[in-house]
Protein backbone atom coordinates (compact mmCIF):
# COMPACT_ATOMS: atom_id res chain seq x y z
CA UNK A 1 0.00 0.00 0.00
CA UNK A 2 2.78 2.05 0.61
CA UNK A 3 3.93 2.12 -3.36
CA UNK A 4 0.74 2.89 -4.46
CA UNK A 5 0.75 5.12 -7.88
CA UNK A 6 -1.28 8.13 -8.45
CA UNK A 7 -3.38 6.35 -10.55
CA UNK A 8 -4.23 3.72 -7.37
CA UNK A 9 -6.72 6.39 -6.02
CA UNK A 10 -8.68 8.30 -7.66
CA UNK A 11 -9.07 11.98 -7.09
CA UNK A 12 -12.47 11.71 -6.15
CA UNK A 13 -11.90 9.32 -3.53
CA UNK A 14 -9.30 11.02 -1.52
CA UNK A 15 -11.33 14.12 -2.32
CA UNK A 16 -14.56 12.83 -0.39
CA UNK A 17 -11.95 11.83 2.44
CA UNK A 18 -10.58 15.24 2.69
CA UNK A 19 -13.98 17.04 2.68
CA UNK A 20 -14.63 14.96 6.20
CA UNK A 21 -11.46 16.05 7.47
CA UNK A 22 -12.88 19.73 6.50
CA UNK A 23 -15.19 19.50 9.61
CA UNK A 24 -12.06 19.69 12.04
CA UNK A 25 -10.40 22.35 10.40
CA UNK A 26 -14.21 24.34 11.02
CA UNK A 27 -14.42 23.13 14.60
CA UNK A 28 -10.90 24.31 15.10
CA UNK A 29 -11.79 27.88 13.15
CA UNK A 30 -14.69 28.70 14.75
CA UNK A 31 -12.71 27.97 18.56
CA UNK A 32 -10.66 31.43 17.54
CA UNK A 33 -11.32 34.29 19.17
CA UNK A 34 -9.29 36.35 16.08
CA UNK A 35 -11.16 37.43 12.50
CA UNK A 36 -12.31 34.40 11.04
CA UNK A 37 -12.93 36.05 7.53
CA UNK A 38 -9.72 34.74 5.84
CA UNK A 39 -10.15 30.96 7.26
CA UNK A 40 -13.66 31.08 6.15
CA UNK A 41 -12.33 32.15 2.22
CA UNK A 42 -9.99 29.31 1.98
CA UNK A 43 -12.13 26.81 3.47
CA UNK A 44 -14.85 27.83 1.18
CA UNK A 45 -12.13 27.33 -1.63
CA UNK A 46 -11.33 24.20 -0.71
CA UNK A 47 -14.67 22.85 0.44
CA UNK A 48 -16.12 23.93 -3.77
CA UNK A 49 -12.60 22.53 -5.27
CA UNK A 50 -13.16 19.31 -3.16
CA UNK A 51 -16.77 18.97 -4.18
CA UNK A 52 -16.43 19.74 -7.78
CA UNK A 53 -13.15 16.57 -7.85
CA UNK A 54 -16.07 14.66 -6.09
CA UNK A 55 -18.32 15.38 -8.81
CA UNK A 56 -16.69 15.70 -11.84
CA UNK A 57 -13.86 12.70 -10.99
CA UNK A 58 -11.17 13.22 -12.90
CA UNK A 59 -8.24 10.86 -14.05
CA UNK A 60 -5.30 10.62 -11.35
CA UNK A 61 -3.25 11.42 -14.14
CA UNK A 62 -4.27 14.45 -14.95
CA UNK A 63 -5.55 15.48 -11.44
CA UNK A 64 -2.79 18.09 -11.16
CA UNK A 65 -3.57 19.65 -14.78
CA UNK A 66 -7.73 19.30 -13.66
CA UNK A 67 -6.95 21.40 -10.71
CA UNK A 68 -4.22 23.83 -12.76
CA UNK A 69 -7.72 24.15 -15.05
CA UNK A 70 -9.73 25.05 -11.95
CA UNK A 71 -7.56 27.81 -11.02
CA UNK A 72 -7.19 29.36 -14.70
CA UNK A 73 -10.71 29.01 -15.21
CA UNK A 74 -11.84 31.42 -11.89
CA UNK A 75 -12.24 34.84 -11.52
CA UNK A 76 -9.19 37.00 -12.17
CA UNK A 77 -9.57 38.66 -8.48
CA UNK A 78 -9.68 34.96 -6.55
CA UNK A 79 -6.98 33.19 -8.80
CA UNK A 80 -4.40 33.65 -6.20
CA UNK A 81 -6.35 32.24 -3.65
CA UNK A 82 -7.77 29.18 -5.96
CA UNK A 83 -4.51 27.92 -6.82
CA UNK A 84 -3.23 27.78 -3.29
CA UNK A 85 -5.80 25.88 -2.61
CA UNK A 86 -5.60 23.31 -6.08
CA UNK A 87 -1.72 22.96 -4.71
CA UNK A 88 -2.42 22.07 -0.76
CA UNK A 89 -5.48 19.11 -2.22
CA UNK A 90 -3.21 18.50 -4.83
CA UNK A 91 -0.33 17.58 -2.10
CA UNK A 92 -3.04 16.04 -0.13
CA UNK A 93 -3.82 13.66 -2.77
CA UNK A 94 -0.05 13.22 -3.18
CA UNK A 95 0.82 12.73 0.54
CA UNK A 96 -2.29 9.63 0.60
CA UNK A 97 -0.44 7.71 -2.25
CA UNK A 98 3.09 8.46 -0.58
CA UNK A 99 2.09 8.24 3.56
CA UNK A 100 0.03 5.28 4.51
CA UNK A 101 -0.52 6.65 8.03
CA UNK A 102 -2.38 9.62 6.11
CA UNK A 103 -4.49 7.13 3.85
CA UNK A 104 -5.49 5.60 6.93
CA UNK A 105 -6.52 8.21 8.20
CA UNK A 106 -8.90 9.56 5.97
CA UNK A 107 -10.14 5.97 5.47
CA UNK A 108 -11.32 6.17 8.93
CA UNK A 109 -13.23 9.25 8.27
CA UNK A 110 -10.70 11.95 9.53
CA UNK A 111 -11.32 11.66 13.47
CA UNK A 112 -9.91 14.29 15.02
CA UNK A 113 -10.70 15.93 18.54
CA UNK A 114 -10.88 19.35 17.04
CA UNK A 115 -14.20 17.56 15.49
CA UNK A 116 -15.32 15.71 18.23
CA UNK A 117 -14.81 18.26 20.47
CA UNK A 118 -17.35 20.71 18.41
CA UNK A 119 -19.91 17.70 17.84
CA UNK A 120 -19.72 17.31 21.78
CA UNK A 121 -20.43 21.22 21.87
CA UNK A 122 -23.57 20.65 19.34
CA UNK A 123 -24.45 17.42 20.99
CA UNK A 124 -25.00 18.98 24.46
CA UNK A 125 -26.60 22.10 23.50
CA UNK A 126 -29.17 19.71 21.35
CA UNK A 127 -29.97 17.42 24.40
CA UNK A 128 -30.51 20.10 26.62
CA UNK A 129 -32.85 21.48 24.57
CA UNK A 130 -34.78 18.32 24.31
CA UNK A 131 -35.12 18.17 27.73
Amino acid sequence: MENMSHSTLRPAEVCGALLAALEAAEGRRRSRKRDQTPDAIGLTIKRELLQRAVQENPNAEAFEEWLLHCALACAPQSSGAVSAMARAIFDEWSLAHSMNAFKIWLDSGAPSDDANEGKRKSGGSEQAESK
